[in-house]
């Protein structure tokens, strides 16, 4: 496994989780008290996963053909190995089917994230990464995945409650603060650093814990069963196959299945004002645990 892993020490507290102000599954904001972790200061990247891959010889989901009585009623034609890759339209689209930017592309995979002739970049945040890839990356590093409230007190960057992670400002002073789409979502890409997917680690602003890339870049995923609401998941005594809220940019919560969900955090590359307001702390959907797709990784943890 790997011996070496830059990690930032959180000494644990409580914070107000949710928010009253946005979408429906992130109410009621509550109170929340979590104890002591050390995070990774960035997503898990290309490089680290492929340290991981070299030592177990582990083979993602994304890589392995799935079970075609899992998917009654699939093309037989993408009942094979691949994963979903966003692929914007040439012009303005209606935002009511996802399908219109979303395809299932066999062969795509964390190795080939984008197409199947460009090979992963070591320093991005790895993507097509199922919970059970990040579980297995975490087991295998001695670590394992935060809960959503240890991921969101991290993600509240010790500010308290505010609205983003850096303040109440989405640009303060018109500084770009995380890997977000700008322009006219799903078609118009206007980023101004040039990113039109995800963007190298730390490539932004860090909080005041010193982590990256816990807003913007790539979704993350928690272990934390997915709830419509906050007051679900109180009532939930442990993971199962519980539909989670509706999503925005991401293909796996708009479409509920009959897998156990889990709760990810933190937004995408592809979230948009005009689409999809969840890069912030208190943002939350749901996943198919079998889930893999080009804005999807994991950061991991040590419980003190």
């Amino acid at each position: 496994m790997s011996t070496t892993r830059d990690m930032v020490y959180l000494p644990g507290g409580e914070f107000v989780m949710g928010s009253d102000l946005a979408y429906p599954e992130e109410r009621p904001a509550h109170a929340r008290r979590v104890e002591g972790f050390h995070i990774d200061r960035s997503p898990v990247t290309n490089a680290q996963f492929a340290e991981f891959v070299r030592d177990t010889g582990y083979i993602t989901t994304a890589e392995t053909a799935p079970d075609p009585a899992d998917y009654p009623g699939a093309d037989p034609a993408l009942v094979v190995a691949g994963s979903l890759l966003f692929g914007p339209p040439e012009h303005r689209v209606p935002l009511d089917d996802f399908r219109r930017w979303w395809n299932y592309v066999p062969g795509t995979s964390w190795r080939h994230p984008q197409s199947a002739d460009a090979a992963a970049v070591d320093d991005h945040p790895v993507v097509h990464i199922s919970h059970r890839d990040a579980t297995a990356y975490a087991e295998w590093a001695g670590l394992v995945l935060p809960t959503e409230a240890e991921w969101e007190f991290a993600a509240c960057g010790g500010r308290g409650e505010t609205l983003y992670q850096w303040g109440d400002e989405f640009a303060p002073d018109g500084r770009v603060m995380a890997n977000t789409w700008h322009g006219e979502f799903p078609w118009q890409n206007l980023d101004p650093h040039g990113h039109t997917r995800t963007s190298p680690v730390g490539s932004y602003p860090a909080d005041d814990f010193g982590l990256v890339d816990m807003i913007g870049n790539v979704w993350e995923w928690t272990d934390s069963p997915a709830t419509a609401s906050h007051h679900d998941a109180a009532t939930v005594p442990g993971p199962g196959p519980v539909t989670g809220p509706a999503s925005c940019c991401s293909p796996g919560g708009a479409t509920p299945g009959v897998h156990a969900r889990k709760v990810i955090k933190g937004g995408s590359h592809l979230c948009a004002p005009n689409y999809c307001r969840r890069y912030r702390p208190a943002a939350r959907q749901g996943e198919d645990v079998d889930s893999s797709t080009s804005h999807l990784g994991f950061r991991c943890i040590r419980r003190v």
